[in-house]
């Protein structure tokens, strides 16, 4: 039987409940039976991330505790990873020849895909679910999730915890406590 795994890529610099929401639509909508939740290292197209990997994978973990069909994969946090779409892909691909992936992204991506490094050949080897407002058009081969957008981006969380508001509800409680624990984005 092929098992349909979705992923989920990001910073997840932090991971909040936008994110979650995705996933859980996705879970929904696409008939997954996994998502995997990879985050990035620091690739030379965009920015580091302002947490470490070992804060960034330990609120992902306190999100996803409670949902069986969602993991953690860490390839992109390798010494040497190429932080590449492609290159991931076709690692797991090899890893599990058995199951079939969905990379998932919100339409601000998708429409810079021109941009991706091989984007041709990463809609050769997965399915591509485009999260979008309903109501949007997008031309290319993706399957468009309607999703109402969330509010959220995680650097307007890191500029507000860093100022000390009230964020409560737009992170999963337990990964506030640990930013607060271990006094990240302050």
């Amino acid at each position: 039987m092929t098992l349909r795994i979705g992923i989920l890529g990001g910073t997840f610099d932090p991971v909040h409940n936008a994110h979650l929401a995705i996933a859980r639509a996705a879970l929904e909508r696409l008939g997954l039976g996994r998502i995997l939740w990879i985050p990035t290292g620091a690739p030379p197209y965009r920015p580091a991330p302002v947490a470490a990997a070992s804060h960034r994978v330990a609120m992902l973990k306190l999100a996803i505790a409670d949902e069986p069909r969602y993991a953690i994969d860490a390839r992109e946090l390798r010494p040497g990873a190429s932080g590449f779409t492609f290159d991931s892909i076709s690692s797991l691909k090899r890893e599990h020849p058995e199951s079939r992936y969905v990379l998932m992204m919100g339409a601000d991506q998708y429409e810079r895909r021109a941009t991706w490094h091989r984007w041709a050949d990463i809609e050769k080897i997965c399915d591509v679910a485009v999260f979008a407002r309903p109501g949007s058009n997008l031309n290319g081969k993706a399957k468009t999730i309607p999703m109402t957008p969330m509010a959220i981006s995680a650097s307007d969380l890191r500029a507000r915890i860093g100022r000390g508001d009230d964020v409560s509800a737009l992170l999963p409680a337990p990964v506030l406590a640990y930013i607060r624990e271990q006094g990240l984005y302050r």
